[in-house]
């Protein structure tokens, strides 16, 4: 591991501190940031996106991508997590914790409110970072490839008719462009750019000298895009420290949750290592920009649906970072585990 990877918490809790000063110090240079998005995508946080996934895409072999179909079960497993569980337990924990503990720290309305934020969230599995913690945990590139591609064309039947039924509400209007645009962004350009790539350099001893030399900019990548969220809400952050702390609860405990139940499977499954590494974390990720952009749809801008959707996103990359030291540990329990000196 090299420095970046090896201090990797350490820079990324200097990034959560550097965001928030940021934005409490010059608001005005995050809000012109913030500005720049196109269907609820910020774009500027999509190039920085970009860079991180761009070094994975490169090693996507398309040869390995063709025998997935021999190897149907890490798919099966990102299949029930995403759609047949994580949502039902989403809902479950926020009607526990804001309908029952939380009850006397929060009215009602918000309380509503809160849980939707939550259910969003759980309907909405995560495409662009699963490439990241897949890096990060030396997951198959190709096969992660295939899982968000899968999970993608299932989101767009099953998003809409699920969240509808867990708001209990009749119509979720699905905001196409900011799932159309953000497949765009995160899979399709950053993949082509990859097969250009790969086949521009030839040999694999040229790619890995590559991938190589890329890896420190997408770990500068991801800093920066934590930089830029924490500070995006920086002032929420100060304002509202008691309610984000009590959403956040829930939150984190579905994600290691979540990760639970499917690490346990793909033990059972006896799936290979970097099948199940990616396997694990596509359910434990979020969609953020799709749930922040339906519950401002639903419910508005200032609601309390929108300010636990922001909330995951403020919650995401620290858990997730611990979920992918976990799984680099635990290696060696899964067969054919890869090689992470």
């Amino acid at each position: 591991m090299g420095l970046f990877e090896r201090w990797l918490t350490l820079w990324v809790g200097l990034s959560i501190a550097a965001g928030v000063a940021l934005g409490l110090a010059v608001p005005a240079v995050f809000a012109a940031v913030a500005a720049i998005e196109l269907a609820h995508v910020n774009l500027v946080v999509a190039v920085l996106i970009w860079v991180m996934i761009y070094p994975m895409m490169i090693q996507i072999d398309f040869a390995a991508v063709r025998d997935v179909g021999r190897r149907p079960q890490g798919l099966l497993l990102t299949l029930v997590v995403n759609w047949l569980i994580k949502p039902f337990t989403m809902a479950a924990l926020g009607v526990l914790f804001f309908d029952h503990l939380f009850a006397g720290w929060v009215d009602p309305q918000s309380a509503s409110e809160y849980i939707a934020g939550m259910i969003l969230l759980g309907v909405a599995p995560c495409t662009a970072m699963v490439f990241v913690w897949s890096q990060l945990t030396r997951g198959d590139p190709g096969y992660t490839l295939v899982q968000v591609s899968v999970n993608d064309l299932v989101m767009v039947f099953a998003f809409a008719p699920i969240a509808a039924f867990l708001l209990g509400v009749t119509d979720v209007d699905v905001p196409w462009q900011t799932l159309l645009l953000s497949t765009v962004l995160y899979v399709v350009l950053p993949l082509a750019a990859g097969v250009f790539t790969r086949r521009l350099l030839g040999g694999e001893a040229a790619v890995g000298r590559f991938v190589a030399r890329l890896k420190p900019w997408s770990i500068v990548g991801l800093l920066a895009t934590v930089v830029l969220l924490f500070g995006f809400q920086a002032e929420t952050l100060v304002t509202q420290p008691f309610v984000i702390a009590l959403i956040a609860v829930p939150l984190v405990l579905q994600t290691y949750g979540i990760f639970a139940i499917a690490f346990v499977l793909a033990r059972w499954m006896k799936l290979s290592y970097p099948i199940a590494a990616p396997a694990c974390l596509i359910g434990t990720s979020n969609f953020f920009e799709l749930a922040v952009a339906v519950a401002i749809s639903l419910f508005g801008l200032h609601s309390g649906a929108a300010l636990a959707t922001v909330v995951g996103v403020l919650v995401e990359v620290p858990v997730m970072l611990s979920l992918v030291a976990l799984l680099r540990r635990t290696a060696h329990l899964f067969p054919d585990s890869a090689e992470l000196s």
